[in-house]
């Protein structure tokens, strides 16, 4: 998949707004419910606001993007959205998706089964995206024929991601070492989207890398970093009103 070389793009937070509490004064659902009745899975996915448009303008023009926001800013959907499209157009052959296997601060213990279902908890946002993306049925169906692949950060050492789009959840759970490998599985004709707030890493201080490879990028040429900020959060407006606090 050949894309042109620009240079990194930072997206403004000046022209970002929050979705008001009731829908019915704008129109706008998040959840699309008359819309969505009688549908399966989502078909289209448009930006909500001037930052999610320059995330999606940016993975479509660069093959390394970095989008950093607080949660609720639509990073990851939007990431594994254009991943899904990319796959359709026939631009990749296959999607990797992958994030940390990290307890969020708590303990939960000895967890039975395979490798799949011990990583299945730590994976659910993935598969709740991919599904809202292009059905249950279809997402098993790849699944097992490999044409998607989910897998633990751990699990990516050595490998060379060719004809790929490769999503990397919760970037800020990852170490500086941990972030410096995963950017060097990108191979040839592929795209590496790295999704993360820097701001709600679980790891021990000064142990994540992401906010200082993000800075350290975002001057070469070809790679794009994006920032969203709370006004970009497309959740309840009350996770913004609170992130301003907390």
């Amino acid at each position: 998949m050949a894309k042109r070389s620009s240079k990194s793009i930072v997206a403004a937070a000046s022209d970002s707004t929050v979705h008001p509490l009731f829908p019915a004064a704008t129109g706008w659902d998040p959840l699309g419910r008359e819309e969505r009745r009688d549908q399966s899975y989502l078909r289209k996915v448009k930006p909500q606001n001037a930052n999610q448009k320059l995330l999606m303008d940016a993975i479509k023009t660069h093959n390394l993007v970095m989008a950093l926001g607080p949660a609720g800013t639509g990073k990851t959907y939007l990431a594994i959205s254009a991943a899904v499209e990319a796959l359709e157009e026939g631009s990749v052959d296959r999607i990797v998706l992958s994030r940390p296997a990290l307890e969020a601060g708590e303990s939960i213990g000895y967890l039975p089964g395979d490798m799949h279902e011990k990583m299945a908890p730590f994976l659910r946002p993935l598969y709740d995206a991919l599904t809202d993306r292009m059905g249950a049925k279809r997402l098993r169906a790849l699944m097992a024929d490999g044409t998607i692949e989910i897998a633990p950060v751990g699990f990516m050492r050595g490998r060379t991601l060719n004809n790929a789009f490769v999503v990397i959840d919760e970037a800020q759970n990852c170490t500086y070492a941990q972030i410096k490998m995963l950017l060097t599985r990108l191979g040839w004709h592929s795209t590496m989207v790295l999704t993360g707030d820097p701001d709600q890493t679980d790891l021990l201080d000064n142990l994540s890398g992401l906010a200082d490879i993000a800075n350290r990028l975002e001057a070469v040429e070809g790679i794009a970093v994006a920032r969203l900020t709370e006004k970009d959060i497309v959740r309840h407006p009350l996770v913004a009103s609170m992130l301003t606090v907390l």
